[in-house]
């Protein structure tokens, strides 16, 4: 930043706004970085506080800027692409997946270290958390070392159970048991121990859609059919057509994601949380919700699990560490219920327990404090990639591109022009060190052939902007 000229006829506001534009437009200030104070911009520019306020204000009016509360004011992201638009599934059917060799290559690429990561969804590294688990484990060494590295029970450590009820409280008011709390190994167990416990062979499953590939892969592996429920980037699953659903179909268990959805980042309002509760006693059908990414909403109060509205419906919820503190730990969780005791005999089929010394030292990591404070610092950041891939996507990507609006998360879910294949992009990313999720896979019966998912859960680099304005030149010439 320069000093204003105070000799110059132009307002003196007028000067601060146009310094802040230059550093704009030059890529000083970046989408999502903050302004100075009003103080250190006062001292920098050589005026006066109501002088910065002003401009900074008009800034706001032009929506170069957004104001937040007790925080200050930030660059606003460029205007973004068309949202993308709600599914249209009304004719969807009981399917077993069709894509399984496609999705083990993106998993190849996810798990390629020399790629630009975009094809993978881990927003704990985009603030990573090591320093502070680090000294969390090295207490729980101290204190326990021998006890610590022997076999957890099949429930898992009662400290951390206790602790993620806590957290629920904490968060949403939700009284949890920690005796209806089962430790698993990462947020797939926990889906699979859940989903295994309330349906069988030849069920029929609804998602969303999209939907998490994870889940419809689990799905699938059980041999179990999935149908598609129509979903909306803004509001979430479709209840309407889920109800069409059940009365068409012979729907076992609703696997959603109404806290915060992967891919489209969406969360369903509390109205029809109501709504889903009720459908789901009318129709007799449980529910397998996925809640691992509930904490990273961007702003506002953390959404509550459907499971903790109350009812009679026949509810389990999943979560995990994966996504907002350590994905390397692999520990996760189910709320249970009554369900409980079915829950505890298949995890000790599957896998026993969980690993003892990451459950002491993620309990220790909450119980400090250490974790509330790791999600306050990490949302910003994650809000702040979001921003920043928005930008480049509008400005890199033809104008037909279309993206969602994440409300919290870590992936962009963009709509490409309907004459690019996502597969034939994904080759080319992949040849030219980049993963990306071709849209595919997020559909049981391949439907989003002109989709794909970008991660912005990872540090931002110089070669993560590379990455996206390649994507968008290529995607440029699949279309032409």
């Amino acid at each position: 930043m320069l000093n204003v000229d105070k000799q110059c006829d132009t307002f003196l506001y007028r000067q601060v706004i146009d310094l802040i534009t230059e550093n704009m437009e030059s890529g000083t200030l970046l989408p999502g970085d903050r302004l100075p104070s009003l103080r250190k911009m006062s001292r920098t520019a050589g005026v006066s506080i109501p002088t910065v306020r002003q401009a900074y204000v008009e800034l706001e009016r032009r929506r170069r800027v957004e104001s937040r509360p007790q925080s200050g004011f930030y660059v606003r992201h460029l205007a973004a692409n068309e949202l993308v638009l709600p599914t249209r599934t009304t004719a969807a059917r009981p399917a077993h997946l069709h894509c399984r060799s496609l999705m083990e290559r993106v998993y190849d690429g996810i798990n390629n270290p020399d790629l630009v990561p975009l094809g993978i969804a881990n927003p704990s590294m985009a603030k990573s958390a090591a320093k502070t688990l680090h000294r969390a484990m090295k207490r729980v060494m101290a204190r326990a070392e021998e006890r610590s590295l022997g076999y957890a029970s099949t429930l898992g450590e009662p400290s951390l159970r206790r602790q993620i009820a806590y957290h629920y409280l904490d968060t949403v008011g939700a009284q949890v048991e920690p005796d209806e709390i089962c430790i698993t190994n990462g947020g797939q167990e926990a889906l699979l121990l859940a989903l295994s416990s309330v349906a069988s062979a030849g069920d029929v499953i609804a998602v969303e859609t999209p939907t998490y590939h994870g889940m419809l892969e689990l799905i699938d592996s059980l041999g179990m059919l999935a149908v598609e429920i129509e979903t909306c980037p803004e509001e979430g699953v479709t209840l309407e057509q889920l109800e069409r659903t059940f009365k068409k179909h012979p729907v076992k268990v609703c696997m959603f994601s109404t806290t915060l959805g992967n891919p489209l980042g969406v969360s369903l309002p509390d109205e029809e949380r109501t709504r889903l509760v009720k459908l789901l006693e009318d129709y007799d059908v449980a529910l397998v919700e996925d809640d691992v990414y509930g904490d990273l909403r961007f702003d506002g109060q953390r959404p509550m699990p459907v499971q903790f509205l109350g009812g009679k419906a026949r509810i389990l919820t999943c979560g995990s560490f994966s996504k907002t503190a350590a994905s390397g730990y692999r520990i996760g969780w189910v709320v249970a219920g009554e369900r409980i005791d079915e829950i505890a005999r298949r995890k000790r089929a599957f896998s026993c327990s969980s690993g003892y010394l990451q459950q002491l030292t993620l309990a220790d990591f909450l119980a400090s404090g250490d974790y509330n404070r790791h999600l306050k610092s990490l949302r910003p950041v994650l809000k702040r990639n979001s921003e920043r891939m928005q930008a480049l996507v509008a400005e890199h990507f033809p104008s037909e591109t279309r993206t969602s609006r994440p409300a919290g998360g870590s992936v962009l879910w963009l709509e490409l022009p309907k004459m690019v294949d996502a597969e034939k992009l994904f080759d080319a990313a992949m040849a030219a060190g980049i993963s990306i999720a071709p849209g595919h896979i997020f559909s049981p019966c391949a439907c989003y052939l002109n989709f794909i998912r970008l991660s912005f859960g990872h540090p931002w680099t110089e070669k993560t902007e590379e990455a996206i304005k390649w994507l968008g030149q290529q995607v440029a010439k699949l279309a032409a």
